[in-house]
């Protein structure tokens, strides 16, 4: 498909290519740098549409866009998805044969392509470059631009050695890194690296309105998953876990019970993996247990939910992940099953790790803002926000926090022998030794140190367990009284805050019965639009035609048509071709291919 960049406007190829009638926030602003051959840099939330903001400008070039990815299976996937709406794409990788590579290298040499995908390690292959250096490029794409930098939280080096060939690259081609995860750390190291400026840094926002955050407390986790997944049958989720062991105990409990349910980590051989994949891309299994091995390759657009079974090792590749969810548009839940043990095993990988000692120091701080996080009294998204630099006004009305109807009580006092103990231990002294001080235990570890047992505050909560005490020392730095210093073996301190505790200048205050409002809160997941009884028993004879098509044509569900449009088919029953195209995710092309067989639907629906 090709398109006069004079003749036609992006609005218009938006509306006639992609279905979609106008553009969100920030795509125009960077297709415009990107027309204007700058280098610019897009921070988007997950869902938030970068894919368009260099897919569109492709059409516009007379010359070829090269699209950097990290992963195959995103390569695939977004290569499939443009040519079934009518765009001239292709990628090279090591799962296509010898000769199918040659093939596509022929045709892209002959300009029957206008994107090419490919992955920065073969950019590495001195003859592949060679190559690259042929071809009339005007954009270089880098698609989840954040593993660039080594204070991203999924560090590839590769990505850092391909700076100085893509400076080779005749023709001074536009350079858009595009990511959904960057603090104000990252982003400077990225604008560097790619040479953008502040000006051309479109920063959106990572705010996502459609996705409600939980956090349950001391809850029978693999109980929870299972009361959670009855009550949303038919959904599609993603629960991560953090080790192999735990994917694989919990897929072997689910499958036992007879749910639909896949795994994917990366001890599974290859195959199984990409069948486990294909599996929940293709709608047959409705849920994925996985690793962090399941990652950004994954770019399914109507996944309901997104559980964490254990606390992930950082915010950044939490927000990563919680992405996964709702990328559609329609509302849906990401949900955090929080223990202490999960912060415990995170530190052992730290320690267990190679790496310097500032990365390790770099990645236990990391564990403790998760942990903070996790145990924190406010609005989780307002939180999460905060940490990526982004101000709100107001709480978000639909996080587990925001909705939490338990009474607010005064800690004052408890926060204030808590924090005379940390001042009285000389500030010296971690978590757990805090809480057992407190707690007035006998055990070894404290009676090593003599004067510990002679403190005013020794068994000052000894009416609490040292698990309860230890919680609440999380509460208390979540919040802010309180700060975590030291790598391997971390030390509490006070902050400006708990020292205005201390002089009883601030009150602190808290809900109480944490366990027992996490148990009553696990709620299913949104349901989208609303929609009535006909409505959704026409959605889903939508969704059953779109599987057929999808199984015919040997594509995933979602590229033909995505739930959003169903829902928006069944509801609106559009009879003409303009009300049709009017559909949102409809384009011309989509609509060519599609409409006599979503119409068939619709017109045999007594409802229409």
């Amino acid at each position: 498909m090709a398109y006069n960049g004079i003749m036609q406007k992006p609005r218009e190829i938006l509306k006639e290519v992609f279905g979609y009638d106008d553009f969100r926030t920030g795509q125009l602003d960077i297709i415009e740098k990107v027309l204007a051959h700058k280098h610019a840099l897009a921070i988007m939330p997950t869902g938030g549409g970068k894919s368009i903001t260099y897919q569109l400008p492709a059409l516009m070039f007379e010359g070829i866009t090269l699209v950097i990815s990290p992963l195959i299976s995103l390569m695939k996937d977004q290569v499939d998805g443009l040519n079934a709406m009518g765009i001239d794409a292709t990628f090279l990788n090591s799962t296509l044969p010898g000769s199918e590579q040659a093939q596509r290298m022929s045709d892209i040499r002959a300009g029957l392509y206008k994107m090419l995908y490919v992955s920065p390690e073969r950019l590495e292959i001195p003859s592949f470059f060679g190559f690259i250096q042929q071809l009339p490029i005007e954009l270089i794409a880098i698609d989840e631009a954040h593993v660039m930098s080594q204070w991203g939280h999924d560090f590839r080096p590769s990505y850092l050695n391909i700076l100085p060939l893509l400076a080779q690259i005749s023709g001074q081609p536009a350079v858009l890194g595009l990511t959904a995860t960057a603090t104000d750390r990252v982003r400077q190291n990225l604008q560097q690296l790619l040479g953008v400026a502040d000006e051309d840094t479109v920063l959106t926002g990572f705010a996502r309105d459609n996705l409600a955050l939980k956090i349950a407390h001391q809850v029978d986790k693999r109980q929870y998953v299972q009361d959670y997944l009855r009550a949303n049958q038919g959904k599609s989720g993603i629960i991560y876990a953090a080790t192999r062991k735990q994917v694989d105990e919990l897929y072997t409990s689910l499958n036992k019970q007879g749910m639909k349910v896949g795994r994917y980590h990366a001890g599974l051989p290859e195959k199984e993996r990409q069948a486990m994949q294909e599996a929940f891309l293709y709608d047959e299994v409705e849920v994925m247990i996985a690793t962090n091995a399941f990652g950004m390759g994954i770019n399914k657009p109507d996944v309901r939910f997104v559980i964490h079974y254990a606390v992930p090792g950082n915010i950044e590749a939490y927000y990563q992940e919680i992405g996964r969810a709702g990328r559609d548009g329609l509302p849906s839940e990401a949900l955090l099953l929080y223990a202490p043990q999960d912060i415990h095993l995170q530190e052992f990988f730290v320690q267990k790790s190679e790496g310097t000692e500032a990365y390790k120091q770099n990645e236990y701080n990391k564990i403790r803002e998760m942990n903070a996080f996790a145990n924190t009294g406010t609005c989780l998204p307002r939180y999460l926000l905060a940490y990526f630099g982004e101000v709100v006004a107001k709480d978000c009305g639909q996080c587990s926090n925001c909705l939490d109807s338990r009474d607010i009580v005064d800690v004052t006092t408890d926060s204030q022998r808590v924090l005379a103990n940390v001042v009285r231990m000389n500030q010296s002294f971690g978590k757990t030794m805090v809480a057992k001080v407190l707690k007035g235990s006998h055990d070894a570890a404290v009676k090593k140190y003599d004067y510990l047992t002679t403190l005013p505050t020794y068994g000052l909560m000894k009416e609490r367990t040292i698990k309860d005490i230890s919680r609440f020392i999380d509460y208390l730095t979540a919040d802010g009284y309180l700060k975590i210093e030291g790598g391997e073996y971390p030390v509490l301190k006070l902050t400006a805050m708990g020292v205005r505790v201390l002089k009883g200048e601030l009150v602190v205050e808290k809900r109480v019965n944490r366990q027992v409002i996490a148990q009553r809160q696990a709620t299913s997941a949104a349901t989208g639009l609303k929609m009535s009884d006909a409505d959704n028993q026409l959605f889903a004879k939508l969704k059953a035609k779109r599987l057929e098509l999808a199984r015919a044509a040997g594509l995933p569900p979602f590229l033909i048509f995505s739930d959003k449009t169903l829902m928006n088919m069944a509801i609106l029953r559009p009879k003409t071709d303009e009300e049709f195209l009017s559909i949102s995710g409809v384009g011309e092309k989509k609509y060519a291919i599609y409409h006599e067989d979503f119409a068939g639907v619709l017109a045999s629906d007594g409802n229409v």
